[in-house]
């Protein structure tokens, strides 16, 4: 059995379709099916179910999937280790940045590359649901997210950033622009253009916002960038974390004044999981930087 057949057997798991594996691994069909044959006779079971439409894992496949997961993440972390005891003059570091939270890490990405050139980023967006999902498949290293009160994460560790509240956001010359706080009954004037369902402002929104007021919704966007784009041209308004327009000057946040509007910027990491030298000095960087260090940064 070698690890590259695993890394194999793995994929195609993950894609369920033996062509797309192909692709993803940059070897030939033929080259992967081989493969998967030597491992399946080696194993004495047969991994998948083939038809002329759908592939899917046996009971074997699903027995064994966490095995060949763990070996060959093992087999990661020996080269990760190799890696950090010559001084980082290779490796990946593989982060994961909710939608809301990329504005604060963008400059410490490319203060991180000037440092470490021989260090390559691997750089996954998406909601906090699909981060701590690829965390816990170990696809990322670490998640940089907002945390609610009421998040959940068993196995995960998060270690805070800062602490940050809900706001209404803007354009800068909007009438709510010039107030200090802005209540429910004031969004209950304009339109709202809010993040979509599973990302972590919209689910205070729904949590906190939403039961006491009555929100003309017009429309629901899962990128952030498009959101500020189109309230900083409108006068709609939308609601996310104050962090999420650092760096911006044609819009505002506005305090919400509400209850448990608040969210922490974490962190995200395995409980009990190998910290790779690159991300202790990734975290070092995003620790000092201006836009953590503002909010009251405390790692």
């Amino acid at each position: 059995m070698e690890l590259r057949q695993l890394r194999y057997f793995v994929k195609v798991a993950e894609l369920l379709n033996f062509s797309e594996a192909a692709r993803a691994l940059c070897v030939t069909q033929s080259t992967l099916s081989q493969q998967i044959k030597q491992l399946e006779t080696e194993l004495s079971a047969q991994l998948f179910e083939r038809t002329s439409h759908s592939v899917s894992l046996t009971e074997a496949g699903e027995g064994i999937l966490p095995c060949a997961q763990r070996a060959i993440y093992e087999a990661d972390m020996c080269s990760e280790r190799i890696g950090d005891l010559n001084g980082m003059a290779s490796g990946v570091l593989c982060l994961g940045v909710t939608y809301s939270f990329a504005p604060i890490v963008s400059q410490s990405l490319l203060d991180f590359m000037k440092l470490h050139p021989h260090v390559r980023l691997n750089i996954r967006y998406g909601s906090f649901d699909e981060l701590i999902a690829l965390l816990r498949k170990r696809d990322i290293d670490m998640a940089l997210a907002f945390k609610t009160a009421d998040s959940m994460l068993e196995g995960v560790q998060s270690h805070i950033l800062f602490q940050n509240y809900l706001a209404a956001i803007v354009n800068r010359y909007h009438a709510l622009a010039s107030r200090q706080v802005v209540t429910l009954s004031d969004l209950e004037r304009y339109d709202m253009a809010l993040p979509s369902k599973g990302m972590q402002a919209r689910r205070v929104i729904d949590n906190t916002v939403a039961p006491r007021c009555s929100l003309n919704v017009r429309m629901e966007l899962n990128s952030v960038s498009l959101l500020l784009h189109l309230v900083e041209n409108s006068n709609m308004v939308t609601v996310l974390a104050e962090a999420t327009i650092q760096n911006s000057q044609s819009v505002k946040a506005v305090r919400l004044d509400i209850p448990d509007g608040e969210l922490t910027g974490c962190i995200h990491t395995l409980a009990n999981s190998y910290r790779k030298r690159s991300m202790i000095e990734f975290v070092k960087i995003l620790t000092d930087s201006l836009a953590i260090r503002s909010r009251q940064t405390d790692w």
